[in-house]
């Protein structure tokens, strides 16, 4: 109960930047669609080379990202085929990024750092990259298609800098090249407007609380990948390679299941603000989420991870 309440403190500026998003959007007139364009195609970028070029490289560690990126990409693709035939208002598309990624970032890298310290959240930002390379590659091709034709959304895909910004710094950091002390401090600026702004916008995207309910089985079939289907699979996994693989420890797998309970990601409603591609139901859905993590992290930590 103890580490449960002190999970609850450390994630309480979370839910407070939600509400001040709200109130940006709803007094001040704020717009998310300008925040989404800077998040994606700047901020975000940053925070994955800065973090990349910190991690402790070795082929083992470099194969994590592209495991998690296969996991994202496997349960998307299978919650697709079935949002397809259940959903017919235009939000299909999004179930993808819904259900195969997560808050990791925003949400996930505060929790990590309670839970593992400072050296597992090393380990678990090298395995949320495999979120972030399905956000910008996989993730957002299947929402672009809901809008755009094959080549479009391809186009839209390579222009993402984000899967550039990975192999740069992986190129890098296995050259022993460095961030220059003088940007240190950019980058960890970043990195805290990276949270504030991912946040914010969630908020940003709830003008009215009639976005938390829109399509109930949007929502259903979204809570069901993210905390069904995704969870059960980092498990399965946890204990092949635990059983009979043998090819990561404890750390790893934690680092893991950890990333599988994580909230709808902040991102969804970023890429779906900047589609305009049902950002309401986007945006209304992850915040139900971020409401429900709030229970569904601290059972599972302590259930799975006592």
């Amino acid at each position: 109960m103890t580490a449960a309440l002190a999970l609850l403190y450390k994630l309480l500026p979370l839910y407070i930047t939600v509400a001040l998003g709200w109130l940006a959007g709803r007094y001040l007139e704020a717009s998310g669609r300008h925040i989404a364009g800077i998040m994606l195609y700047i901020v975000t970028p940053s925070v994955v080379f800065s973090g990349v070029m910190a991690a402790p490289l070795s082929p083992s560690v470099i194969l994590l990202p592209f495991i998690v990126f296969l996991i994202c990409s496997a349960i998307g693709l299978a919650l697709l085929w079935l949002a397809r035939r259940l959903l017919h208002d235009g939000s299909a598309s999004i179930i993808p990024l819904s259900v195969g990624t997560g808050n990791t970032g925003y949400f996930g890298i505060p929790v990590a750092l309670l839970l593992f310290g400072e050296q597992g959240l090393a380990l678990y930002i090298v395995c949320m990259l495999g979120t972030t390379l399905f956000e910008n590659s996989v993730g957002f091709y299947l929402a672009a298609r809901g809008r755009y034709g094959i080549r479009d959304a391809l186009v839209r895909v390579a222009r993402l800098p984000s899967v550039y910004a990975f192999l740069l710094a992986v190129v890098l950091n296995l050259s022993g090249i460095g961030i220059p002390q003088v940007l240190v401090p950019l980058f960890d600026n970043l990195r805290g407007a990276y949270s504030i702004l991912g946040m914010m916008i969630i908020g940003m995207g709830i003008l009215s609380f009639r976005g938390l309910a829109g399509n109930i089985r949007f929502t259903g079939l979204a809570f069901s990948g993210k905390f069904l289907v995704w969870p059960l699979v980092a498990l399965g996994l946890w204990w092949l390679d635990a059983s009979v693989l043998g090819i990561y420890d404890t750390a790893v797998h934690q680092a893991i299941f950890l990333i599988s309970i994580t909230p709808i990601a902040a991102n969804t409603v970023v890429i779906a603000t900047l589609l305009d591609t049902a950002p309401r139901q986007a945006a209304g859905t992850a915040l139900l989420s971020t409401l429900f993590a709030l229970v569904f992290i601290p059972v599972m930590v302590a259930v799975v991870m006592p």
